[in-house]
């Protein structure tokens, strides 16, 4: 058998894919993880702090992605780094959409949801901001134009990656006319365009 912390963060994700995080308790996700709802609250303080832990640990990788980017861009082009964050973007949003979208249905939620993020020091503006960082570090080393609005371009890098989970988790059978590996790298190269 899994660790109990382990087993917590499995069946959180799993509920919230299928019921929806707004409509799953603590005491659910206890249940299904075969402990006790004190025991999930030994290892989470909280419903949010556990929704980041399954944000960080059971979606694919794009905050870690990130962090090291800005830090070492490494060896890669621009153009590469691009396109590998668009790939785990779009991973990361097509499977977080479902969980997070339940919470637009109930406001007061939200907001107790939002405020706890808060104080944990994350939110969904992070990638954002992380992915900003890693362009000015590319704009300070010269890869890309000394005038380039590094925001801005990280915001319509990852707004793209957002509207393609959107726009087909709400079509049914649809899936996108470009594979993952495709509009990855197109939406690198046509981002690189502007800031080269």
């Amino acid at each position: 058998m899994k660790p109990t912390r382990e087993r917590i963060l499995d069946a959180a994700h799993e509920l919230w894919l299928t019921v929806g995080l707004a409509r799953t308790t603590t005491k659910e996700i206890a249940r299904s993880a075969d402990c006790s709802e004190a025991a999930l609250y030994k290892y989470f303080a909280s419903k949010e702090e556990l929704f980041v832990g399954v944000l960080r640990e059971r979606l694919p990788e794009l905050t870690p992605l990130l962090d090291r980017l800005a830090t070492d861009p490494g060896e890669l082009g621009v153009e590469e780094n691009l396109t590998e964050v668009a790939r785990q973007a779009a991973r990361f949003y097509a499977e977080s959409f479902p969980i997070g979208a339940s919470l637009f249905a109930e406001t007061r939620l939200k907001a107790r949801h939002d405020e706890a993020l808060r104080e944990l020091g994350t939110g969904p503006h992070t990638p954002i901001e992380r992915l900003d960082a890693y362009l000015r570090a590319e704009r300070a080393a010269g890869r890309i134009r000394a005038d380039a609005d590094t925001f801005a371009a990280a915001s319509l890098l990852l707004g793209a990656c957002v509207q393609r989970a959107f726009a087909y988790d709400a079509t049914v059978g649809k899936e996108p006319p470009q594979d993952l590996d495709t509009f990855a790298a197109s939406i690198a190269r046509t981002l690189l365009r502007g800031l080269s």
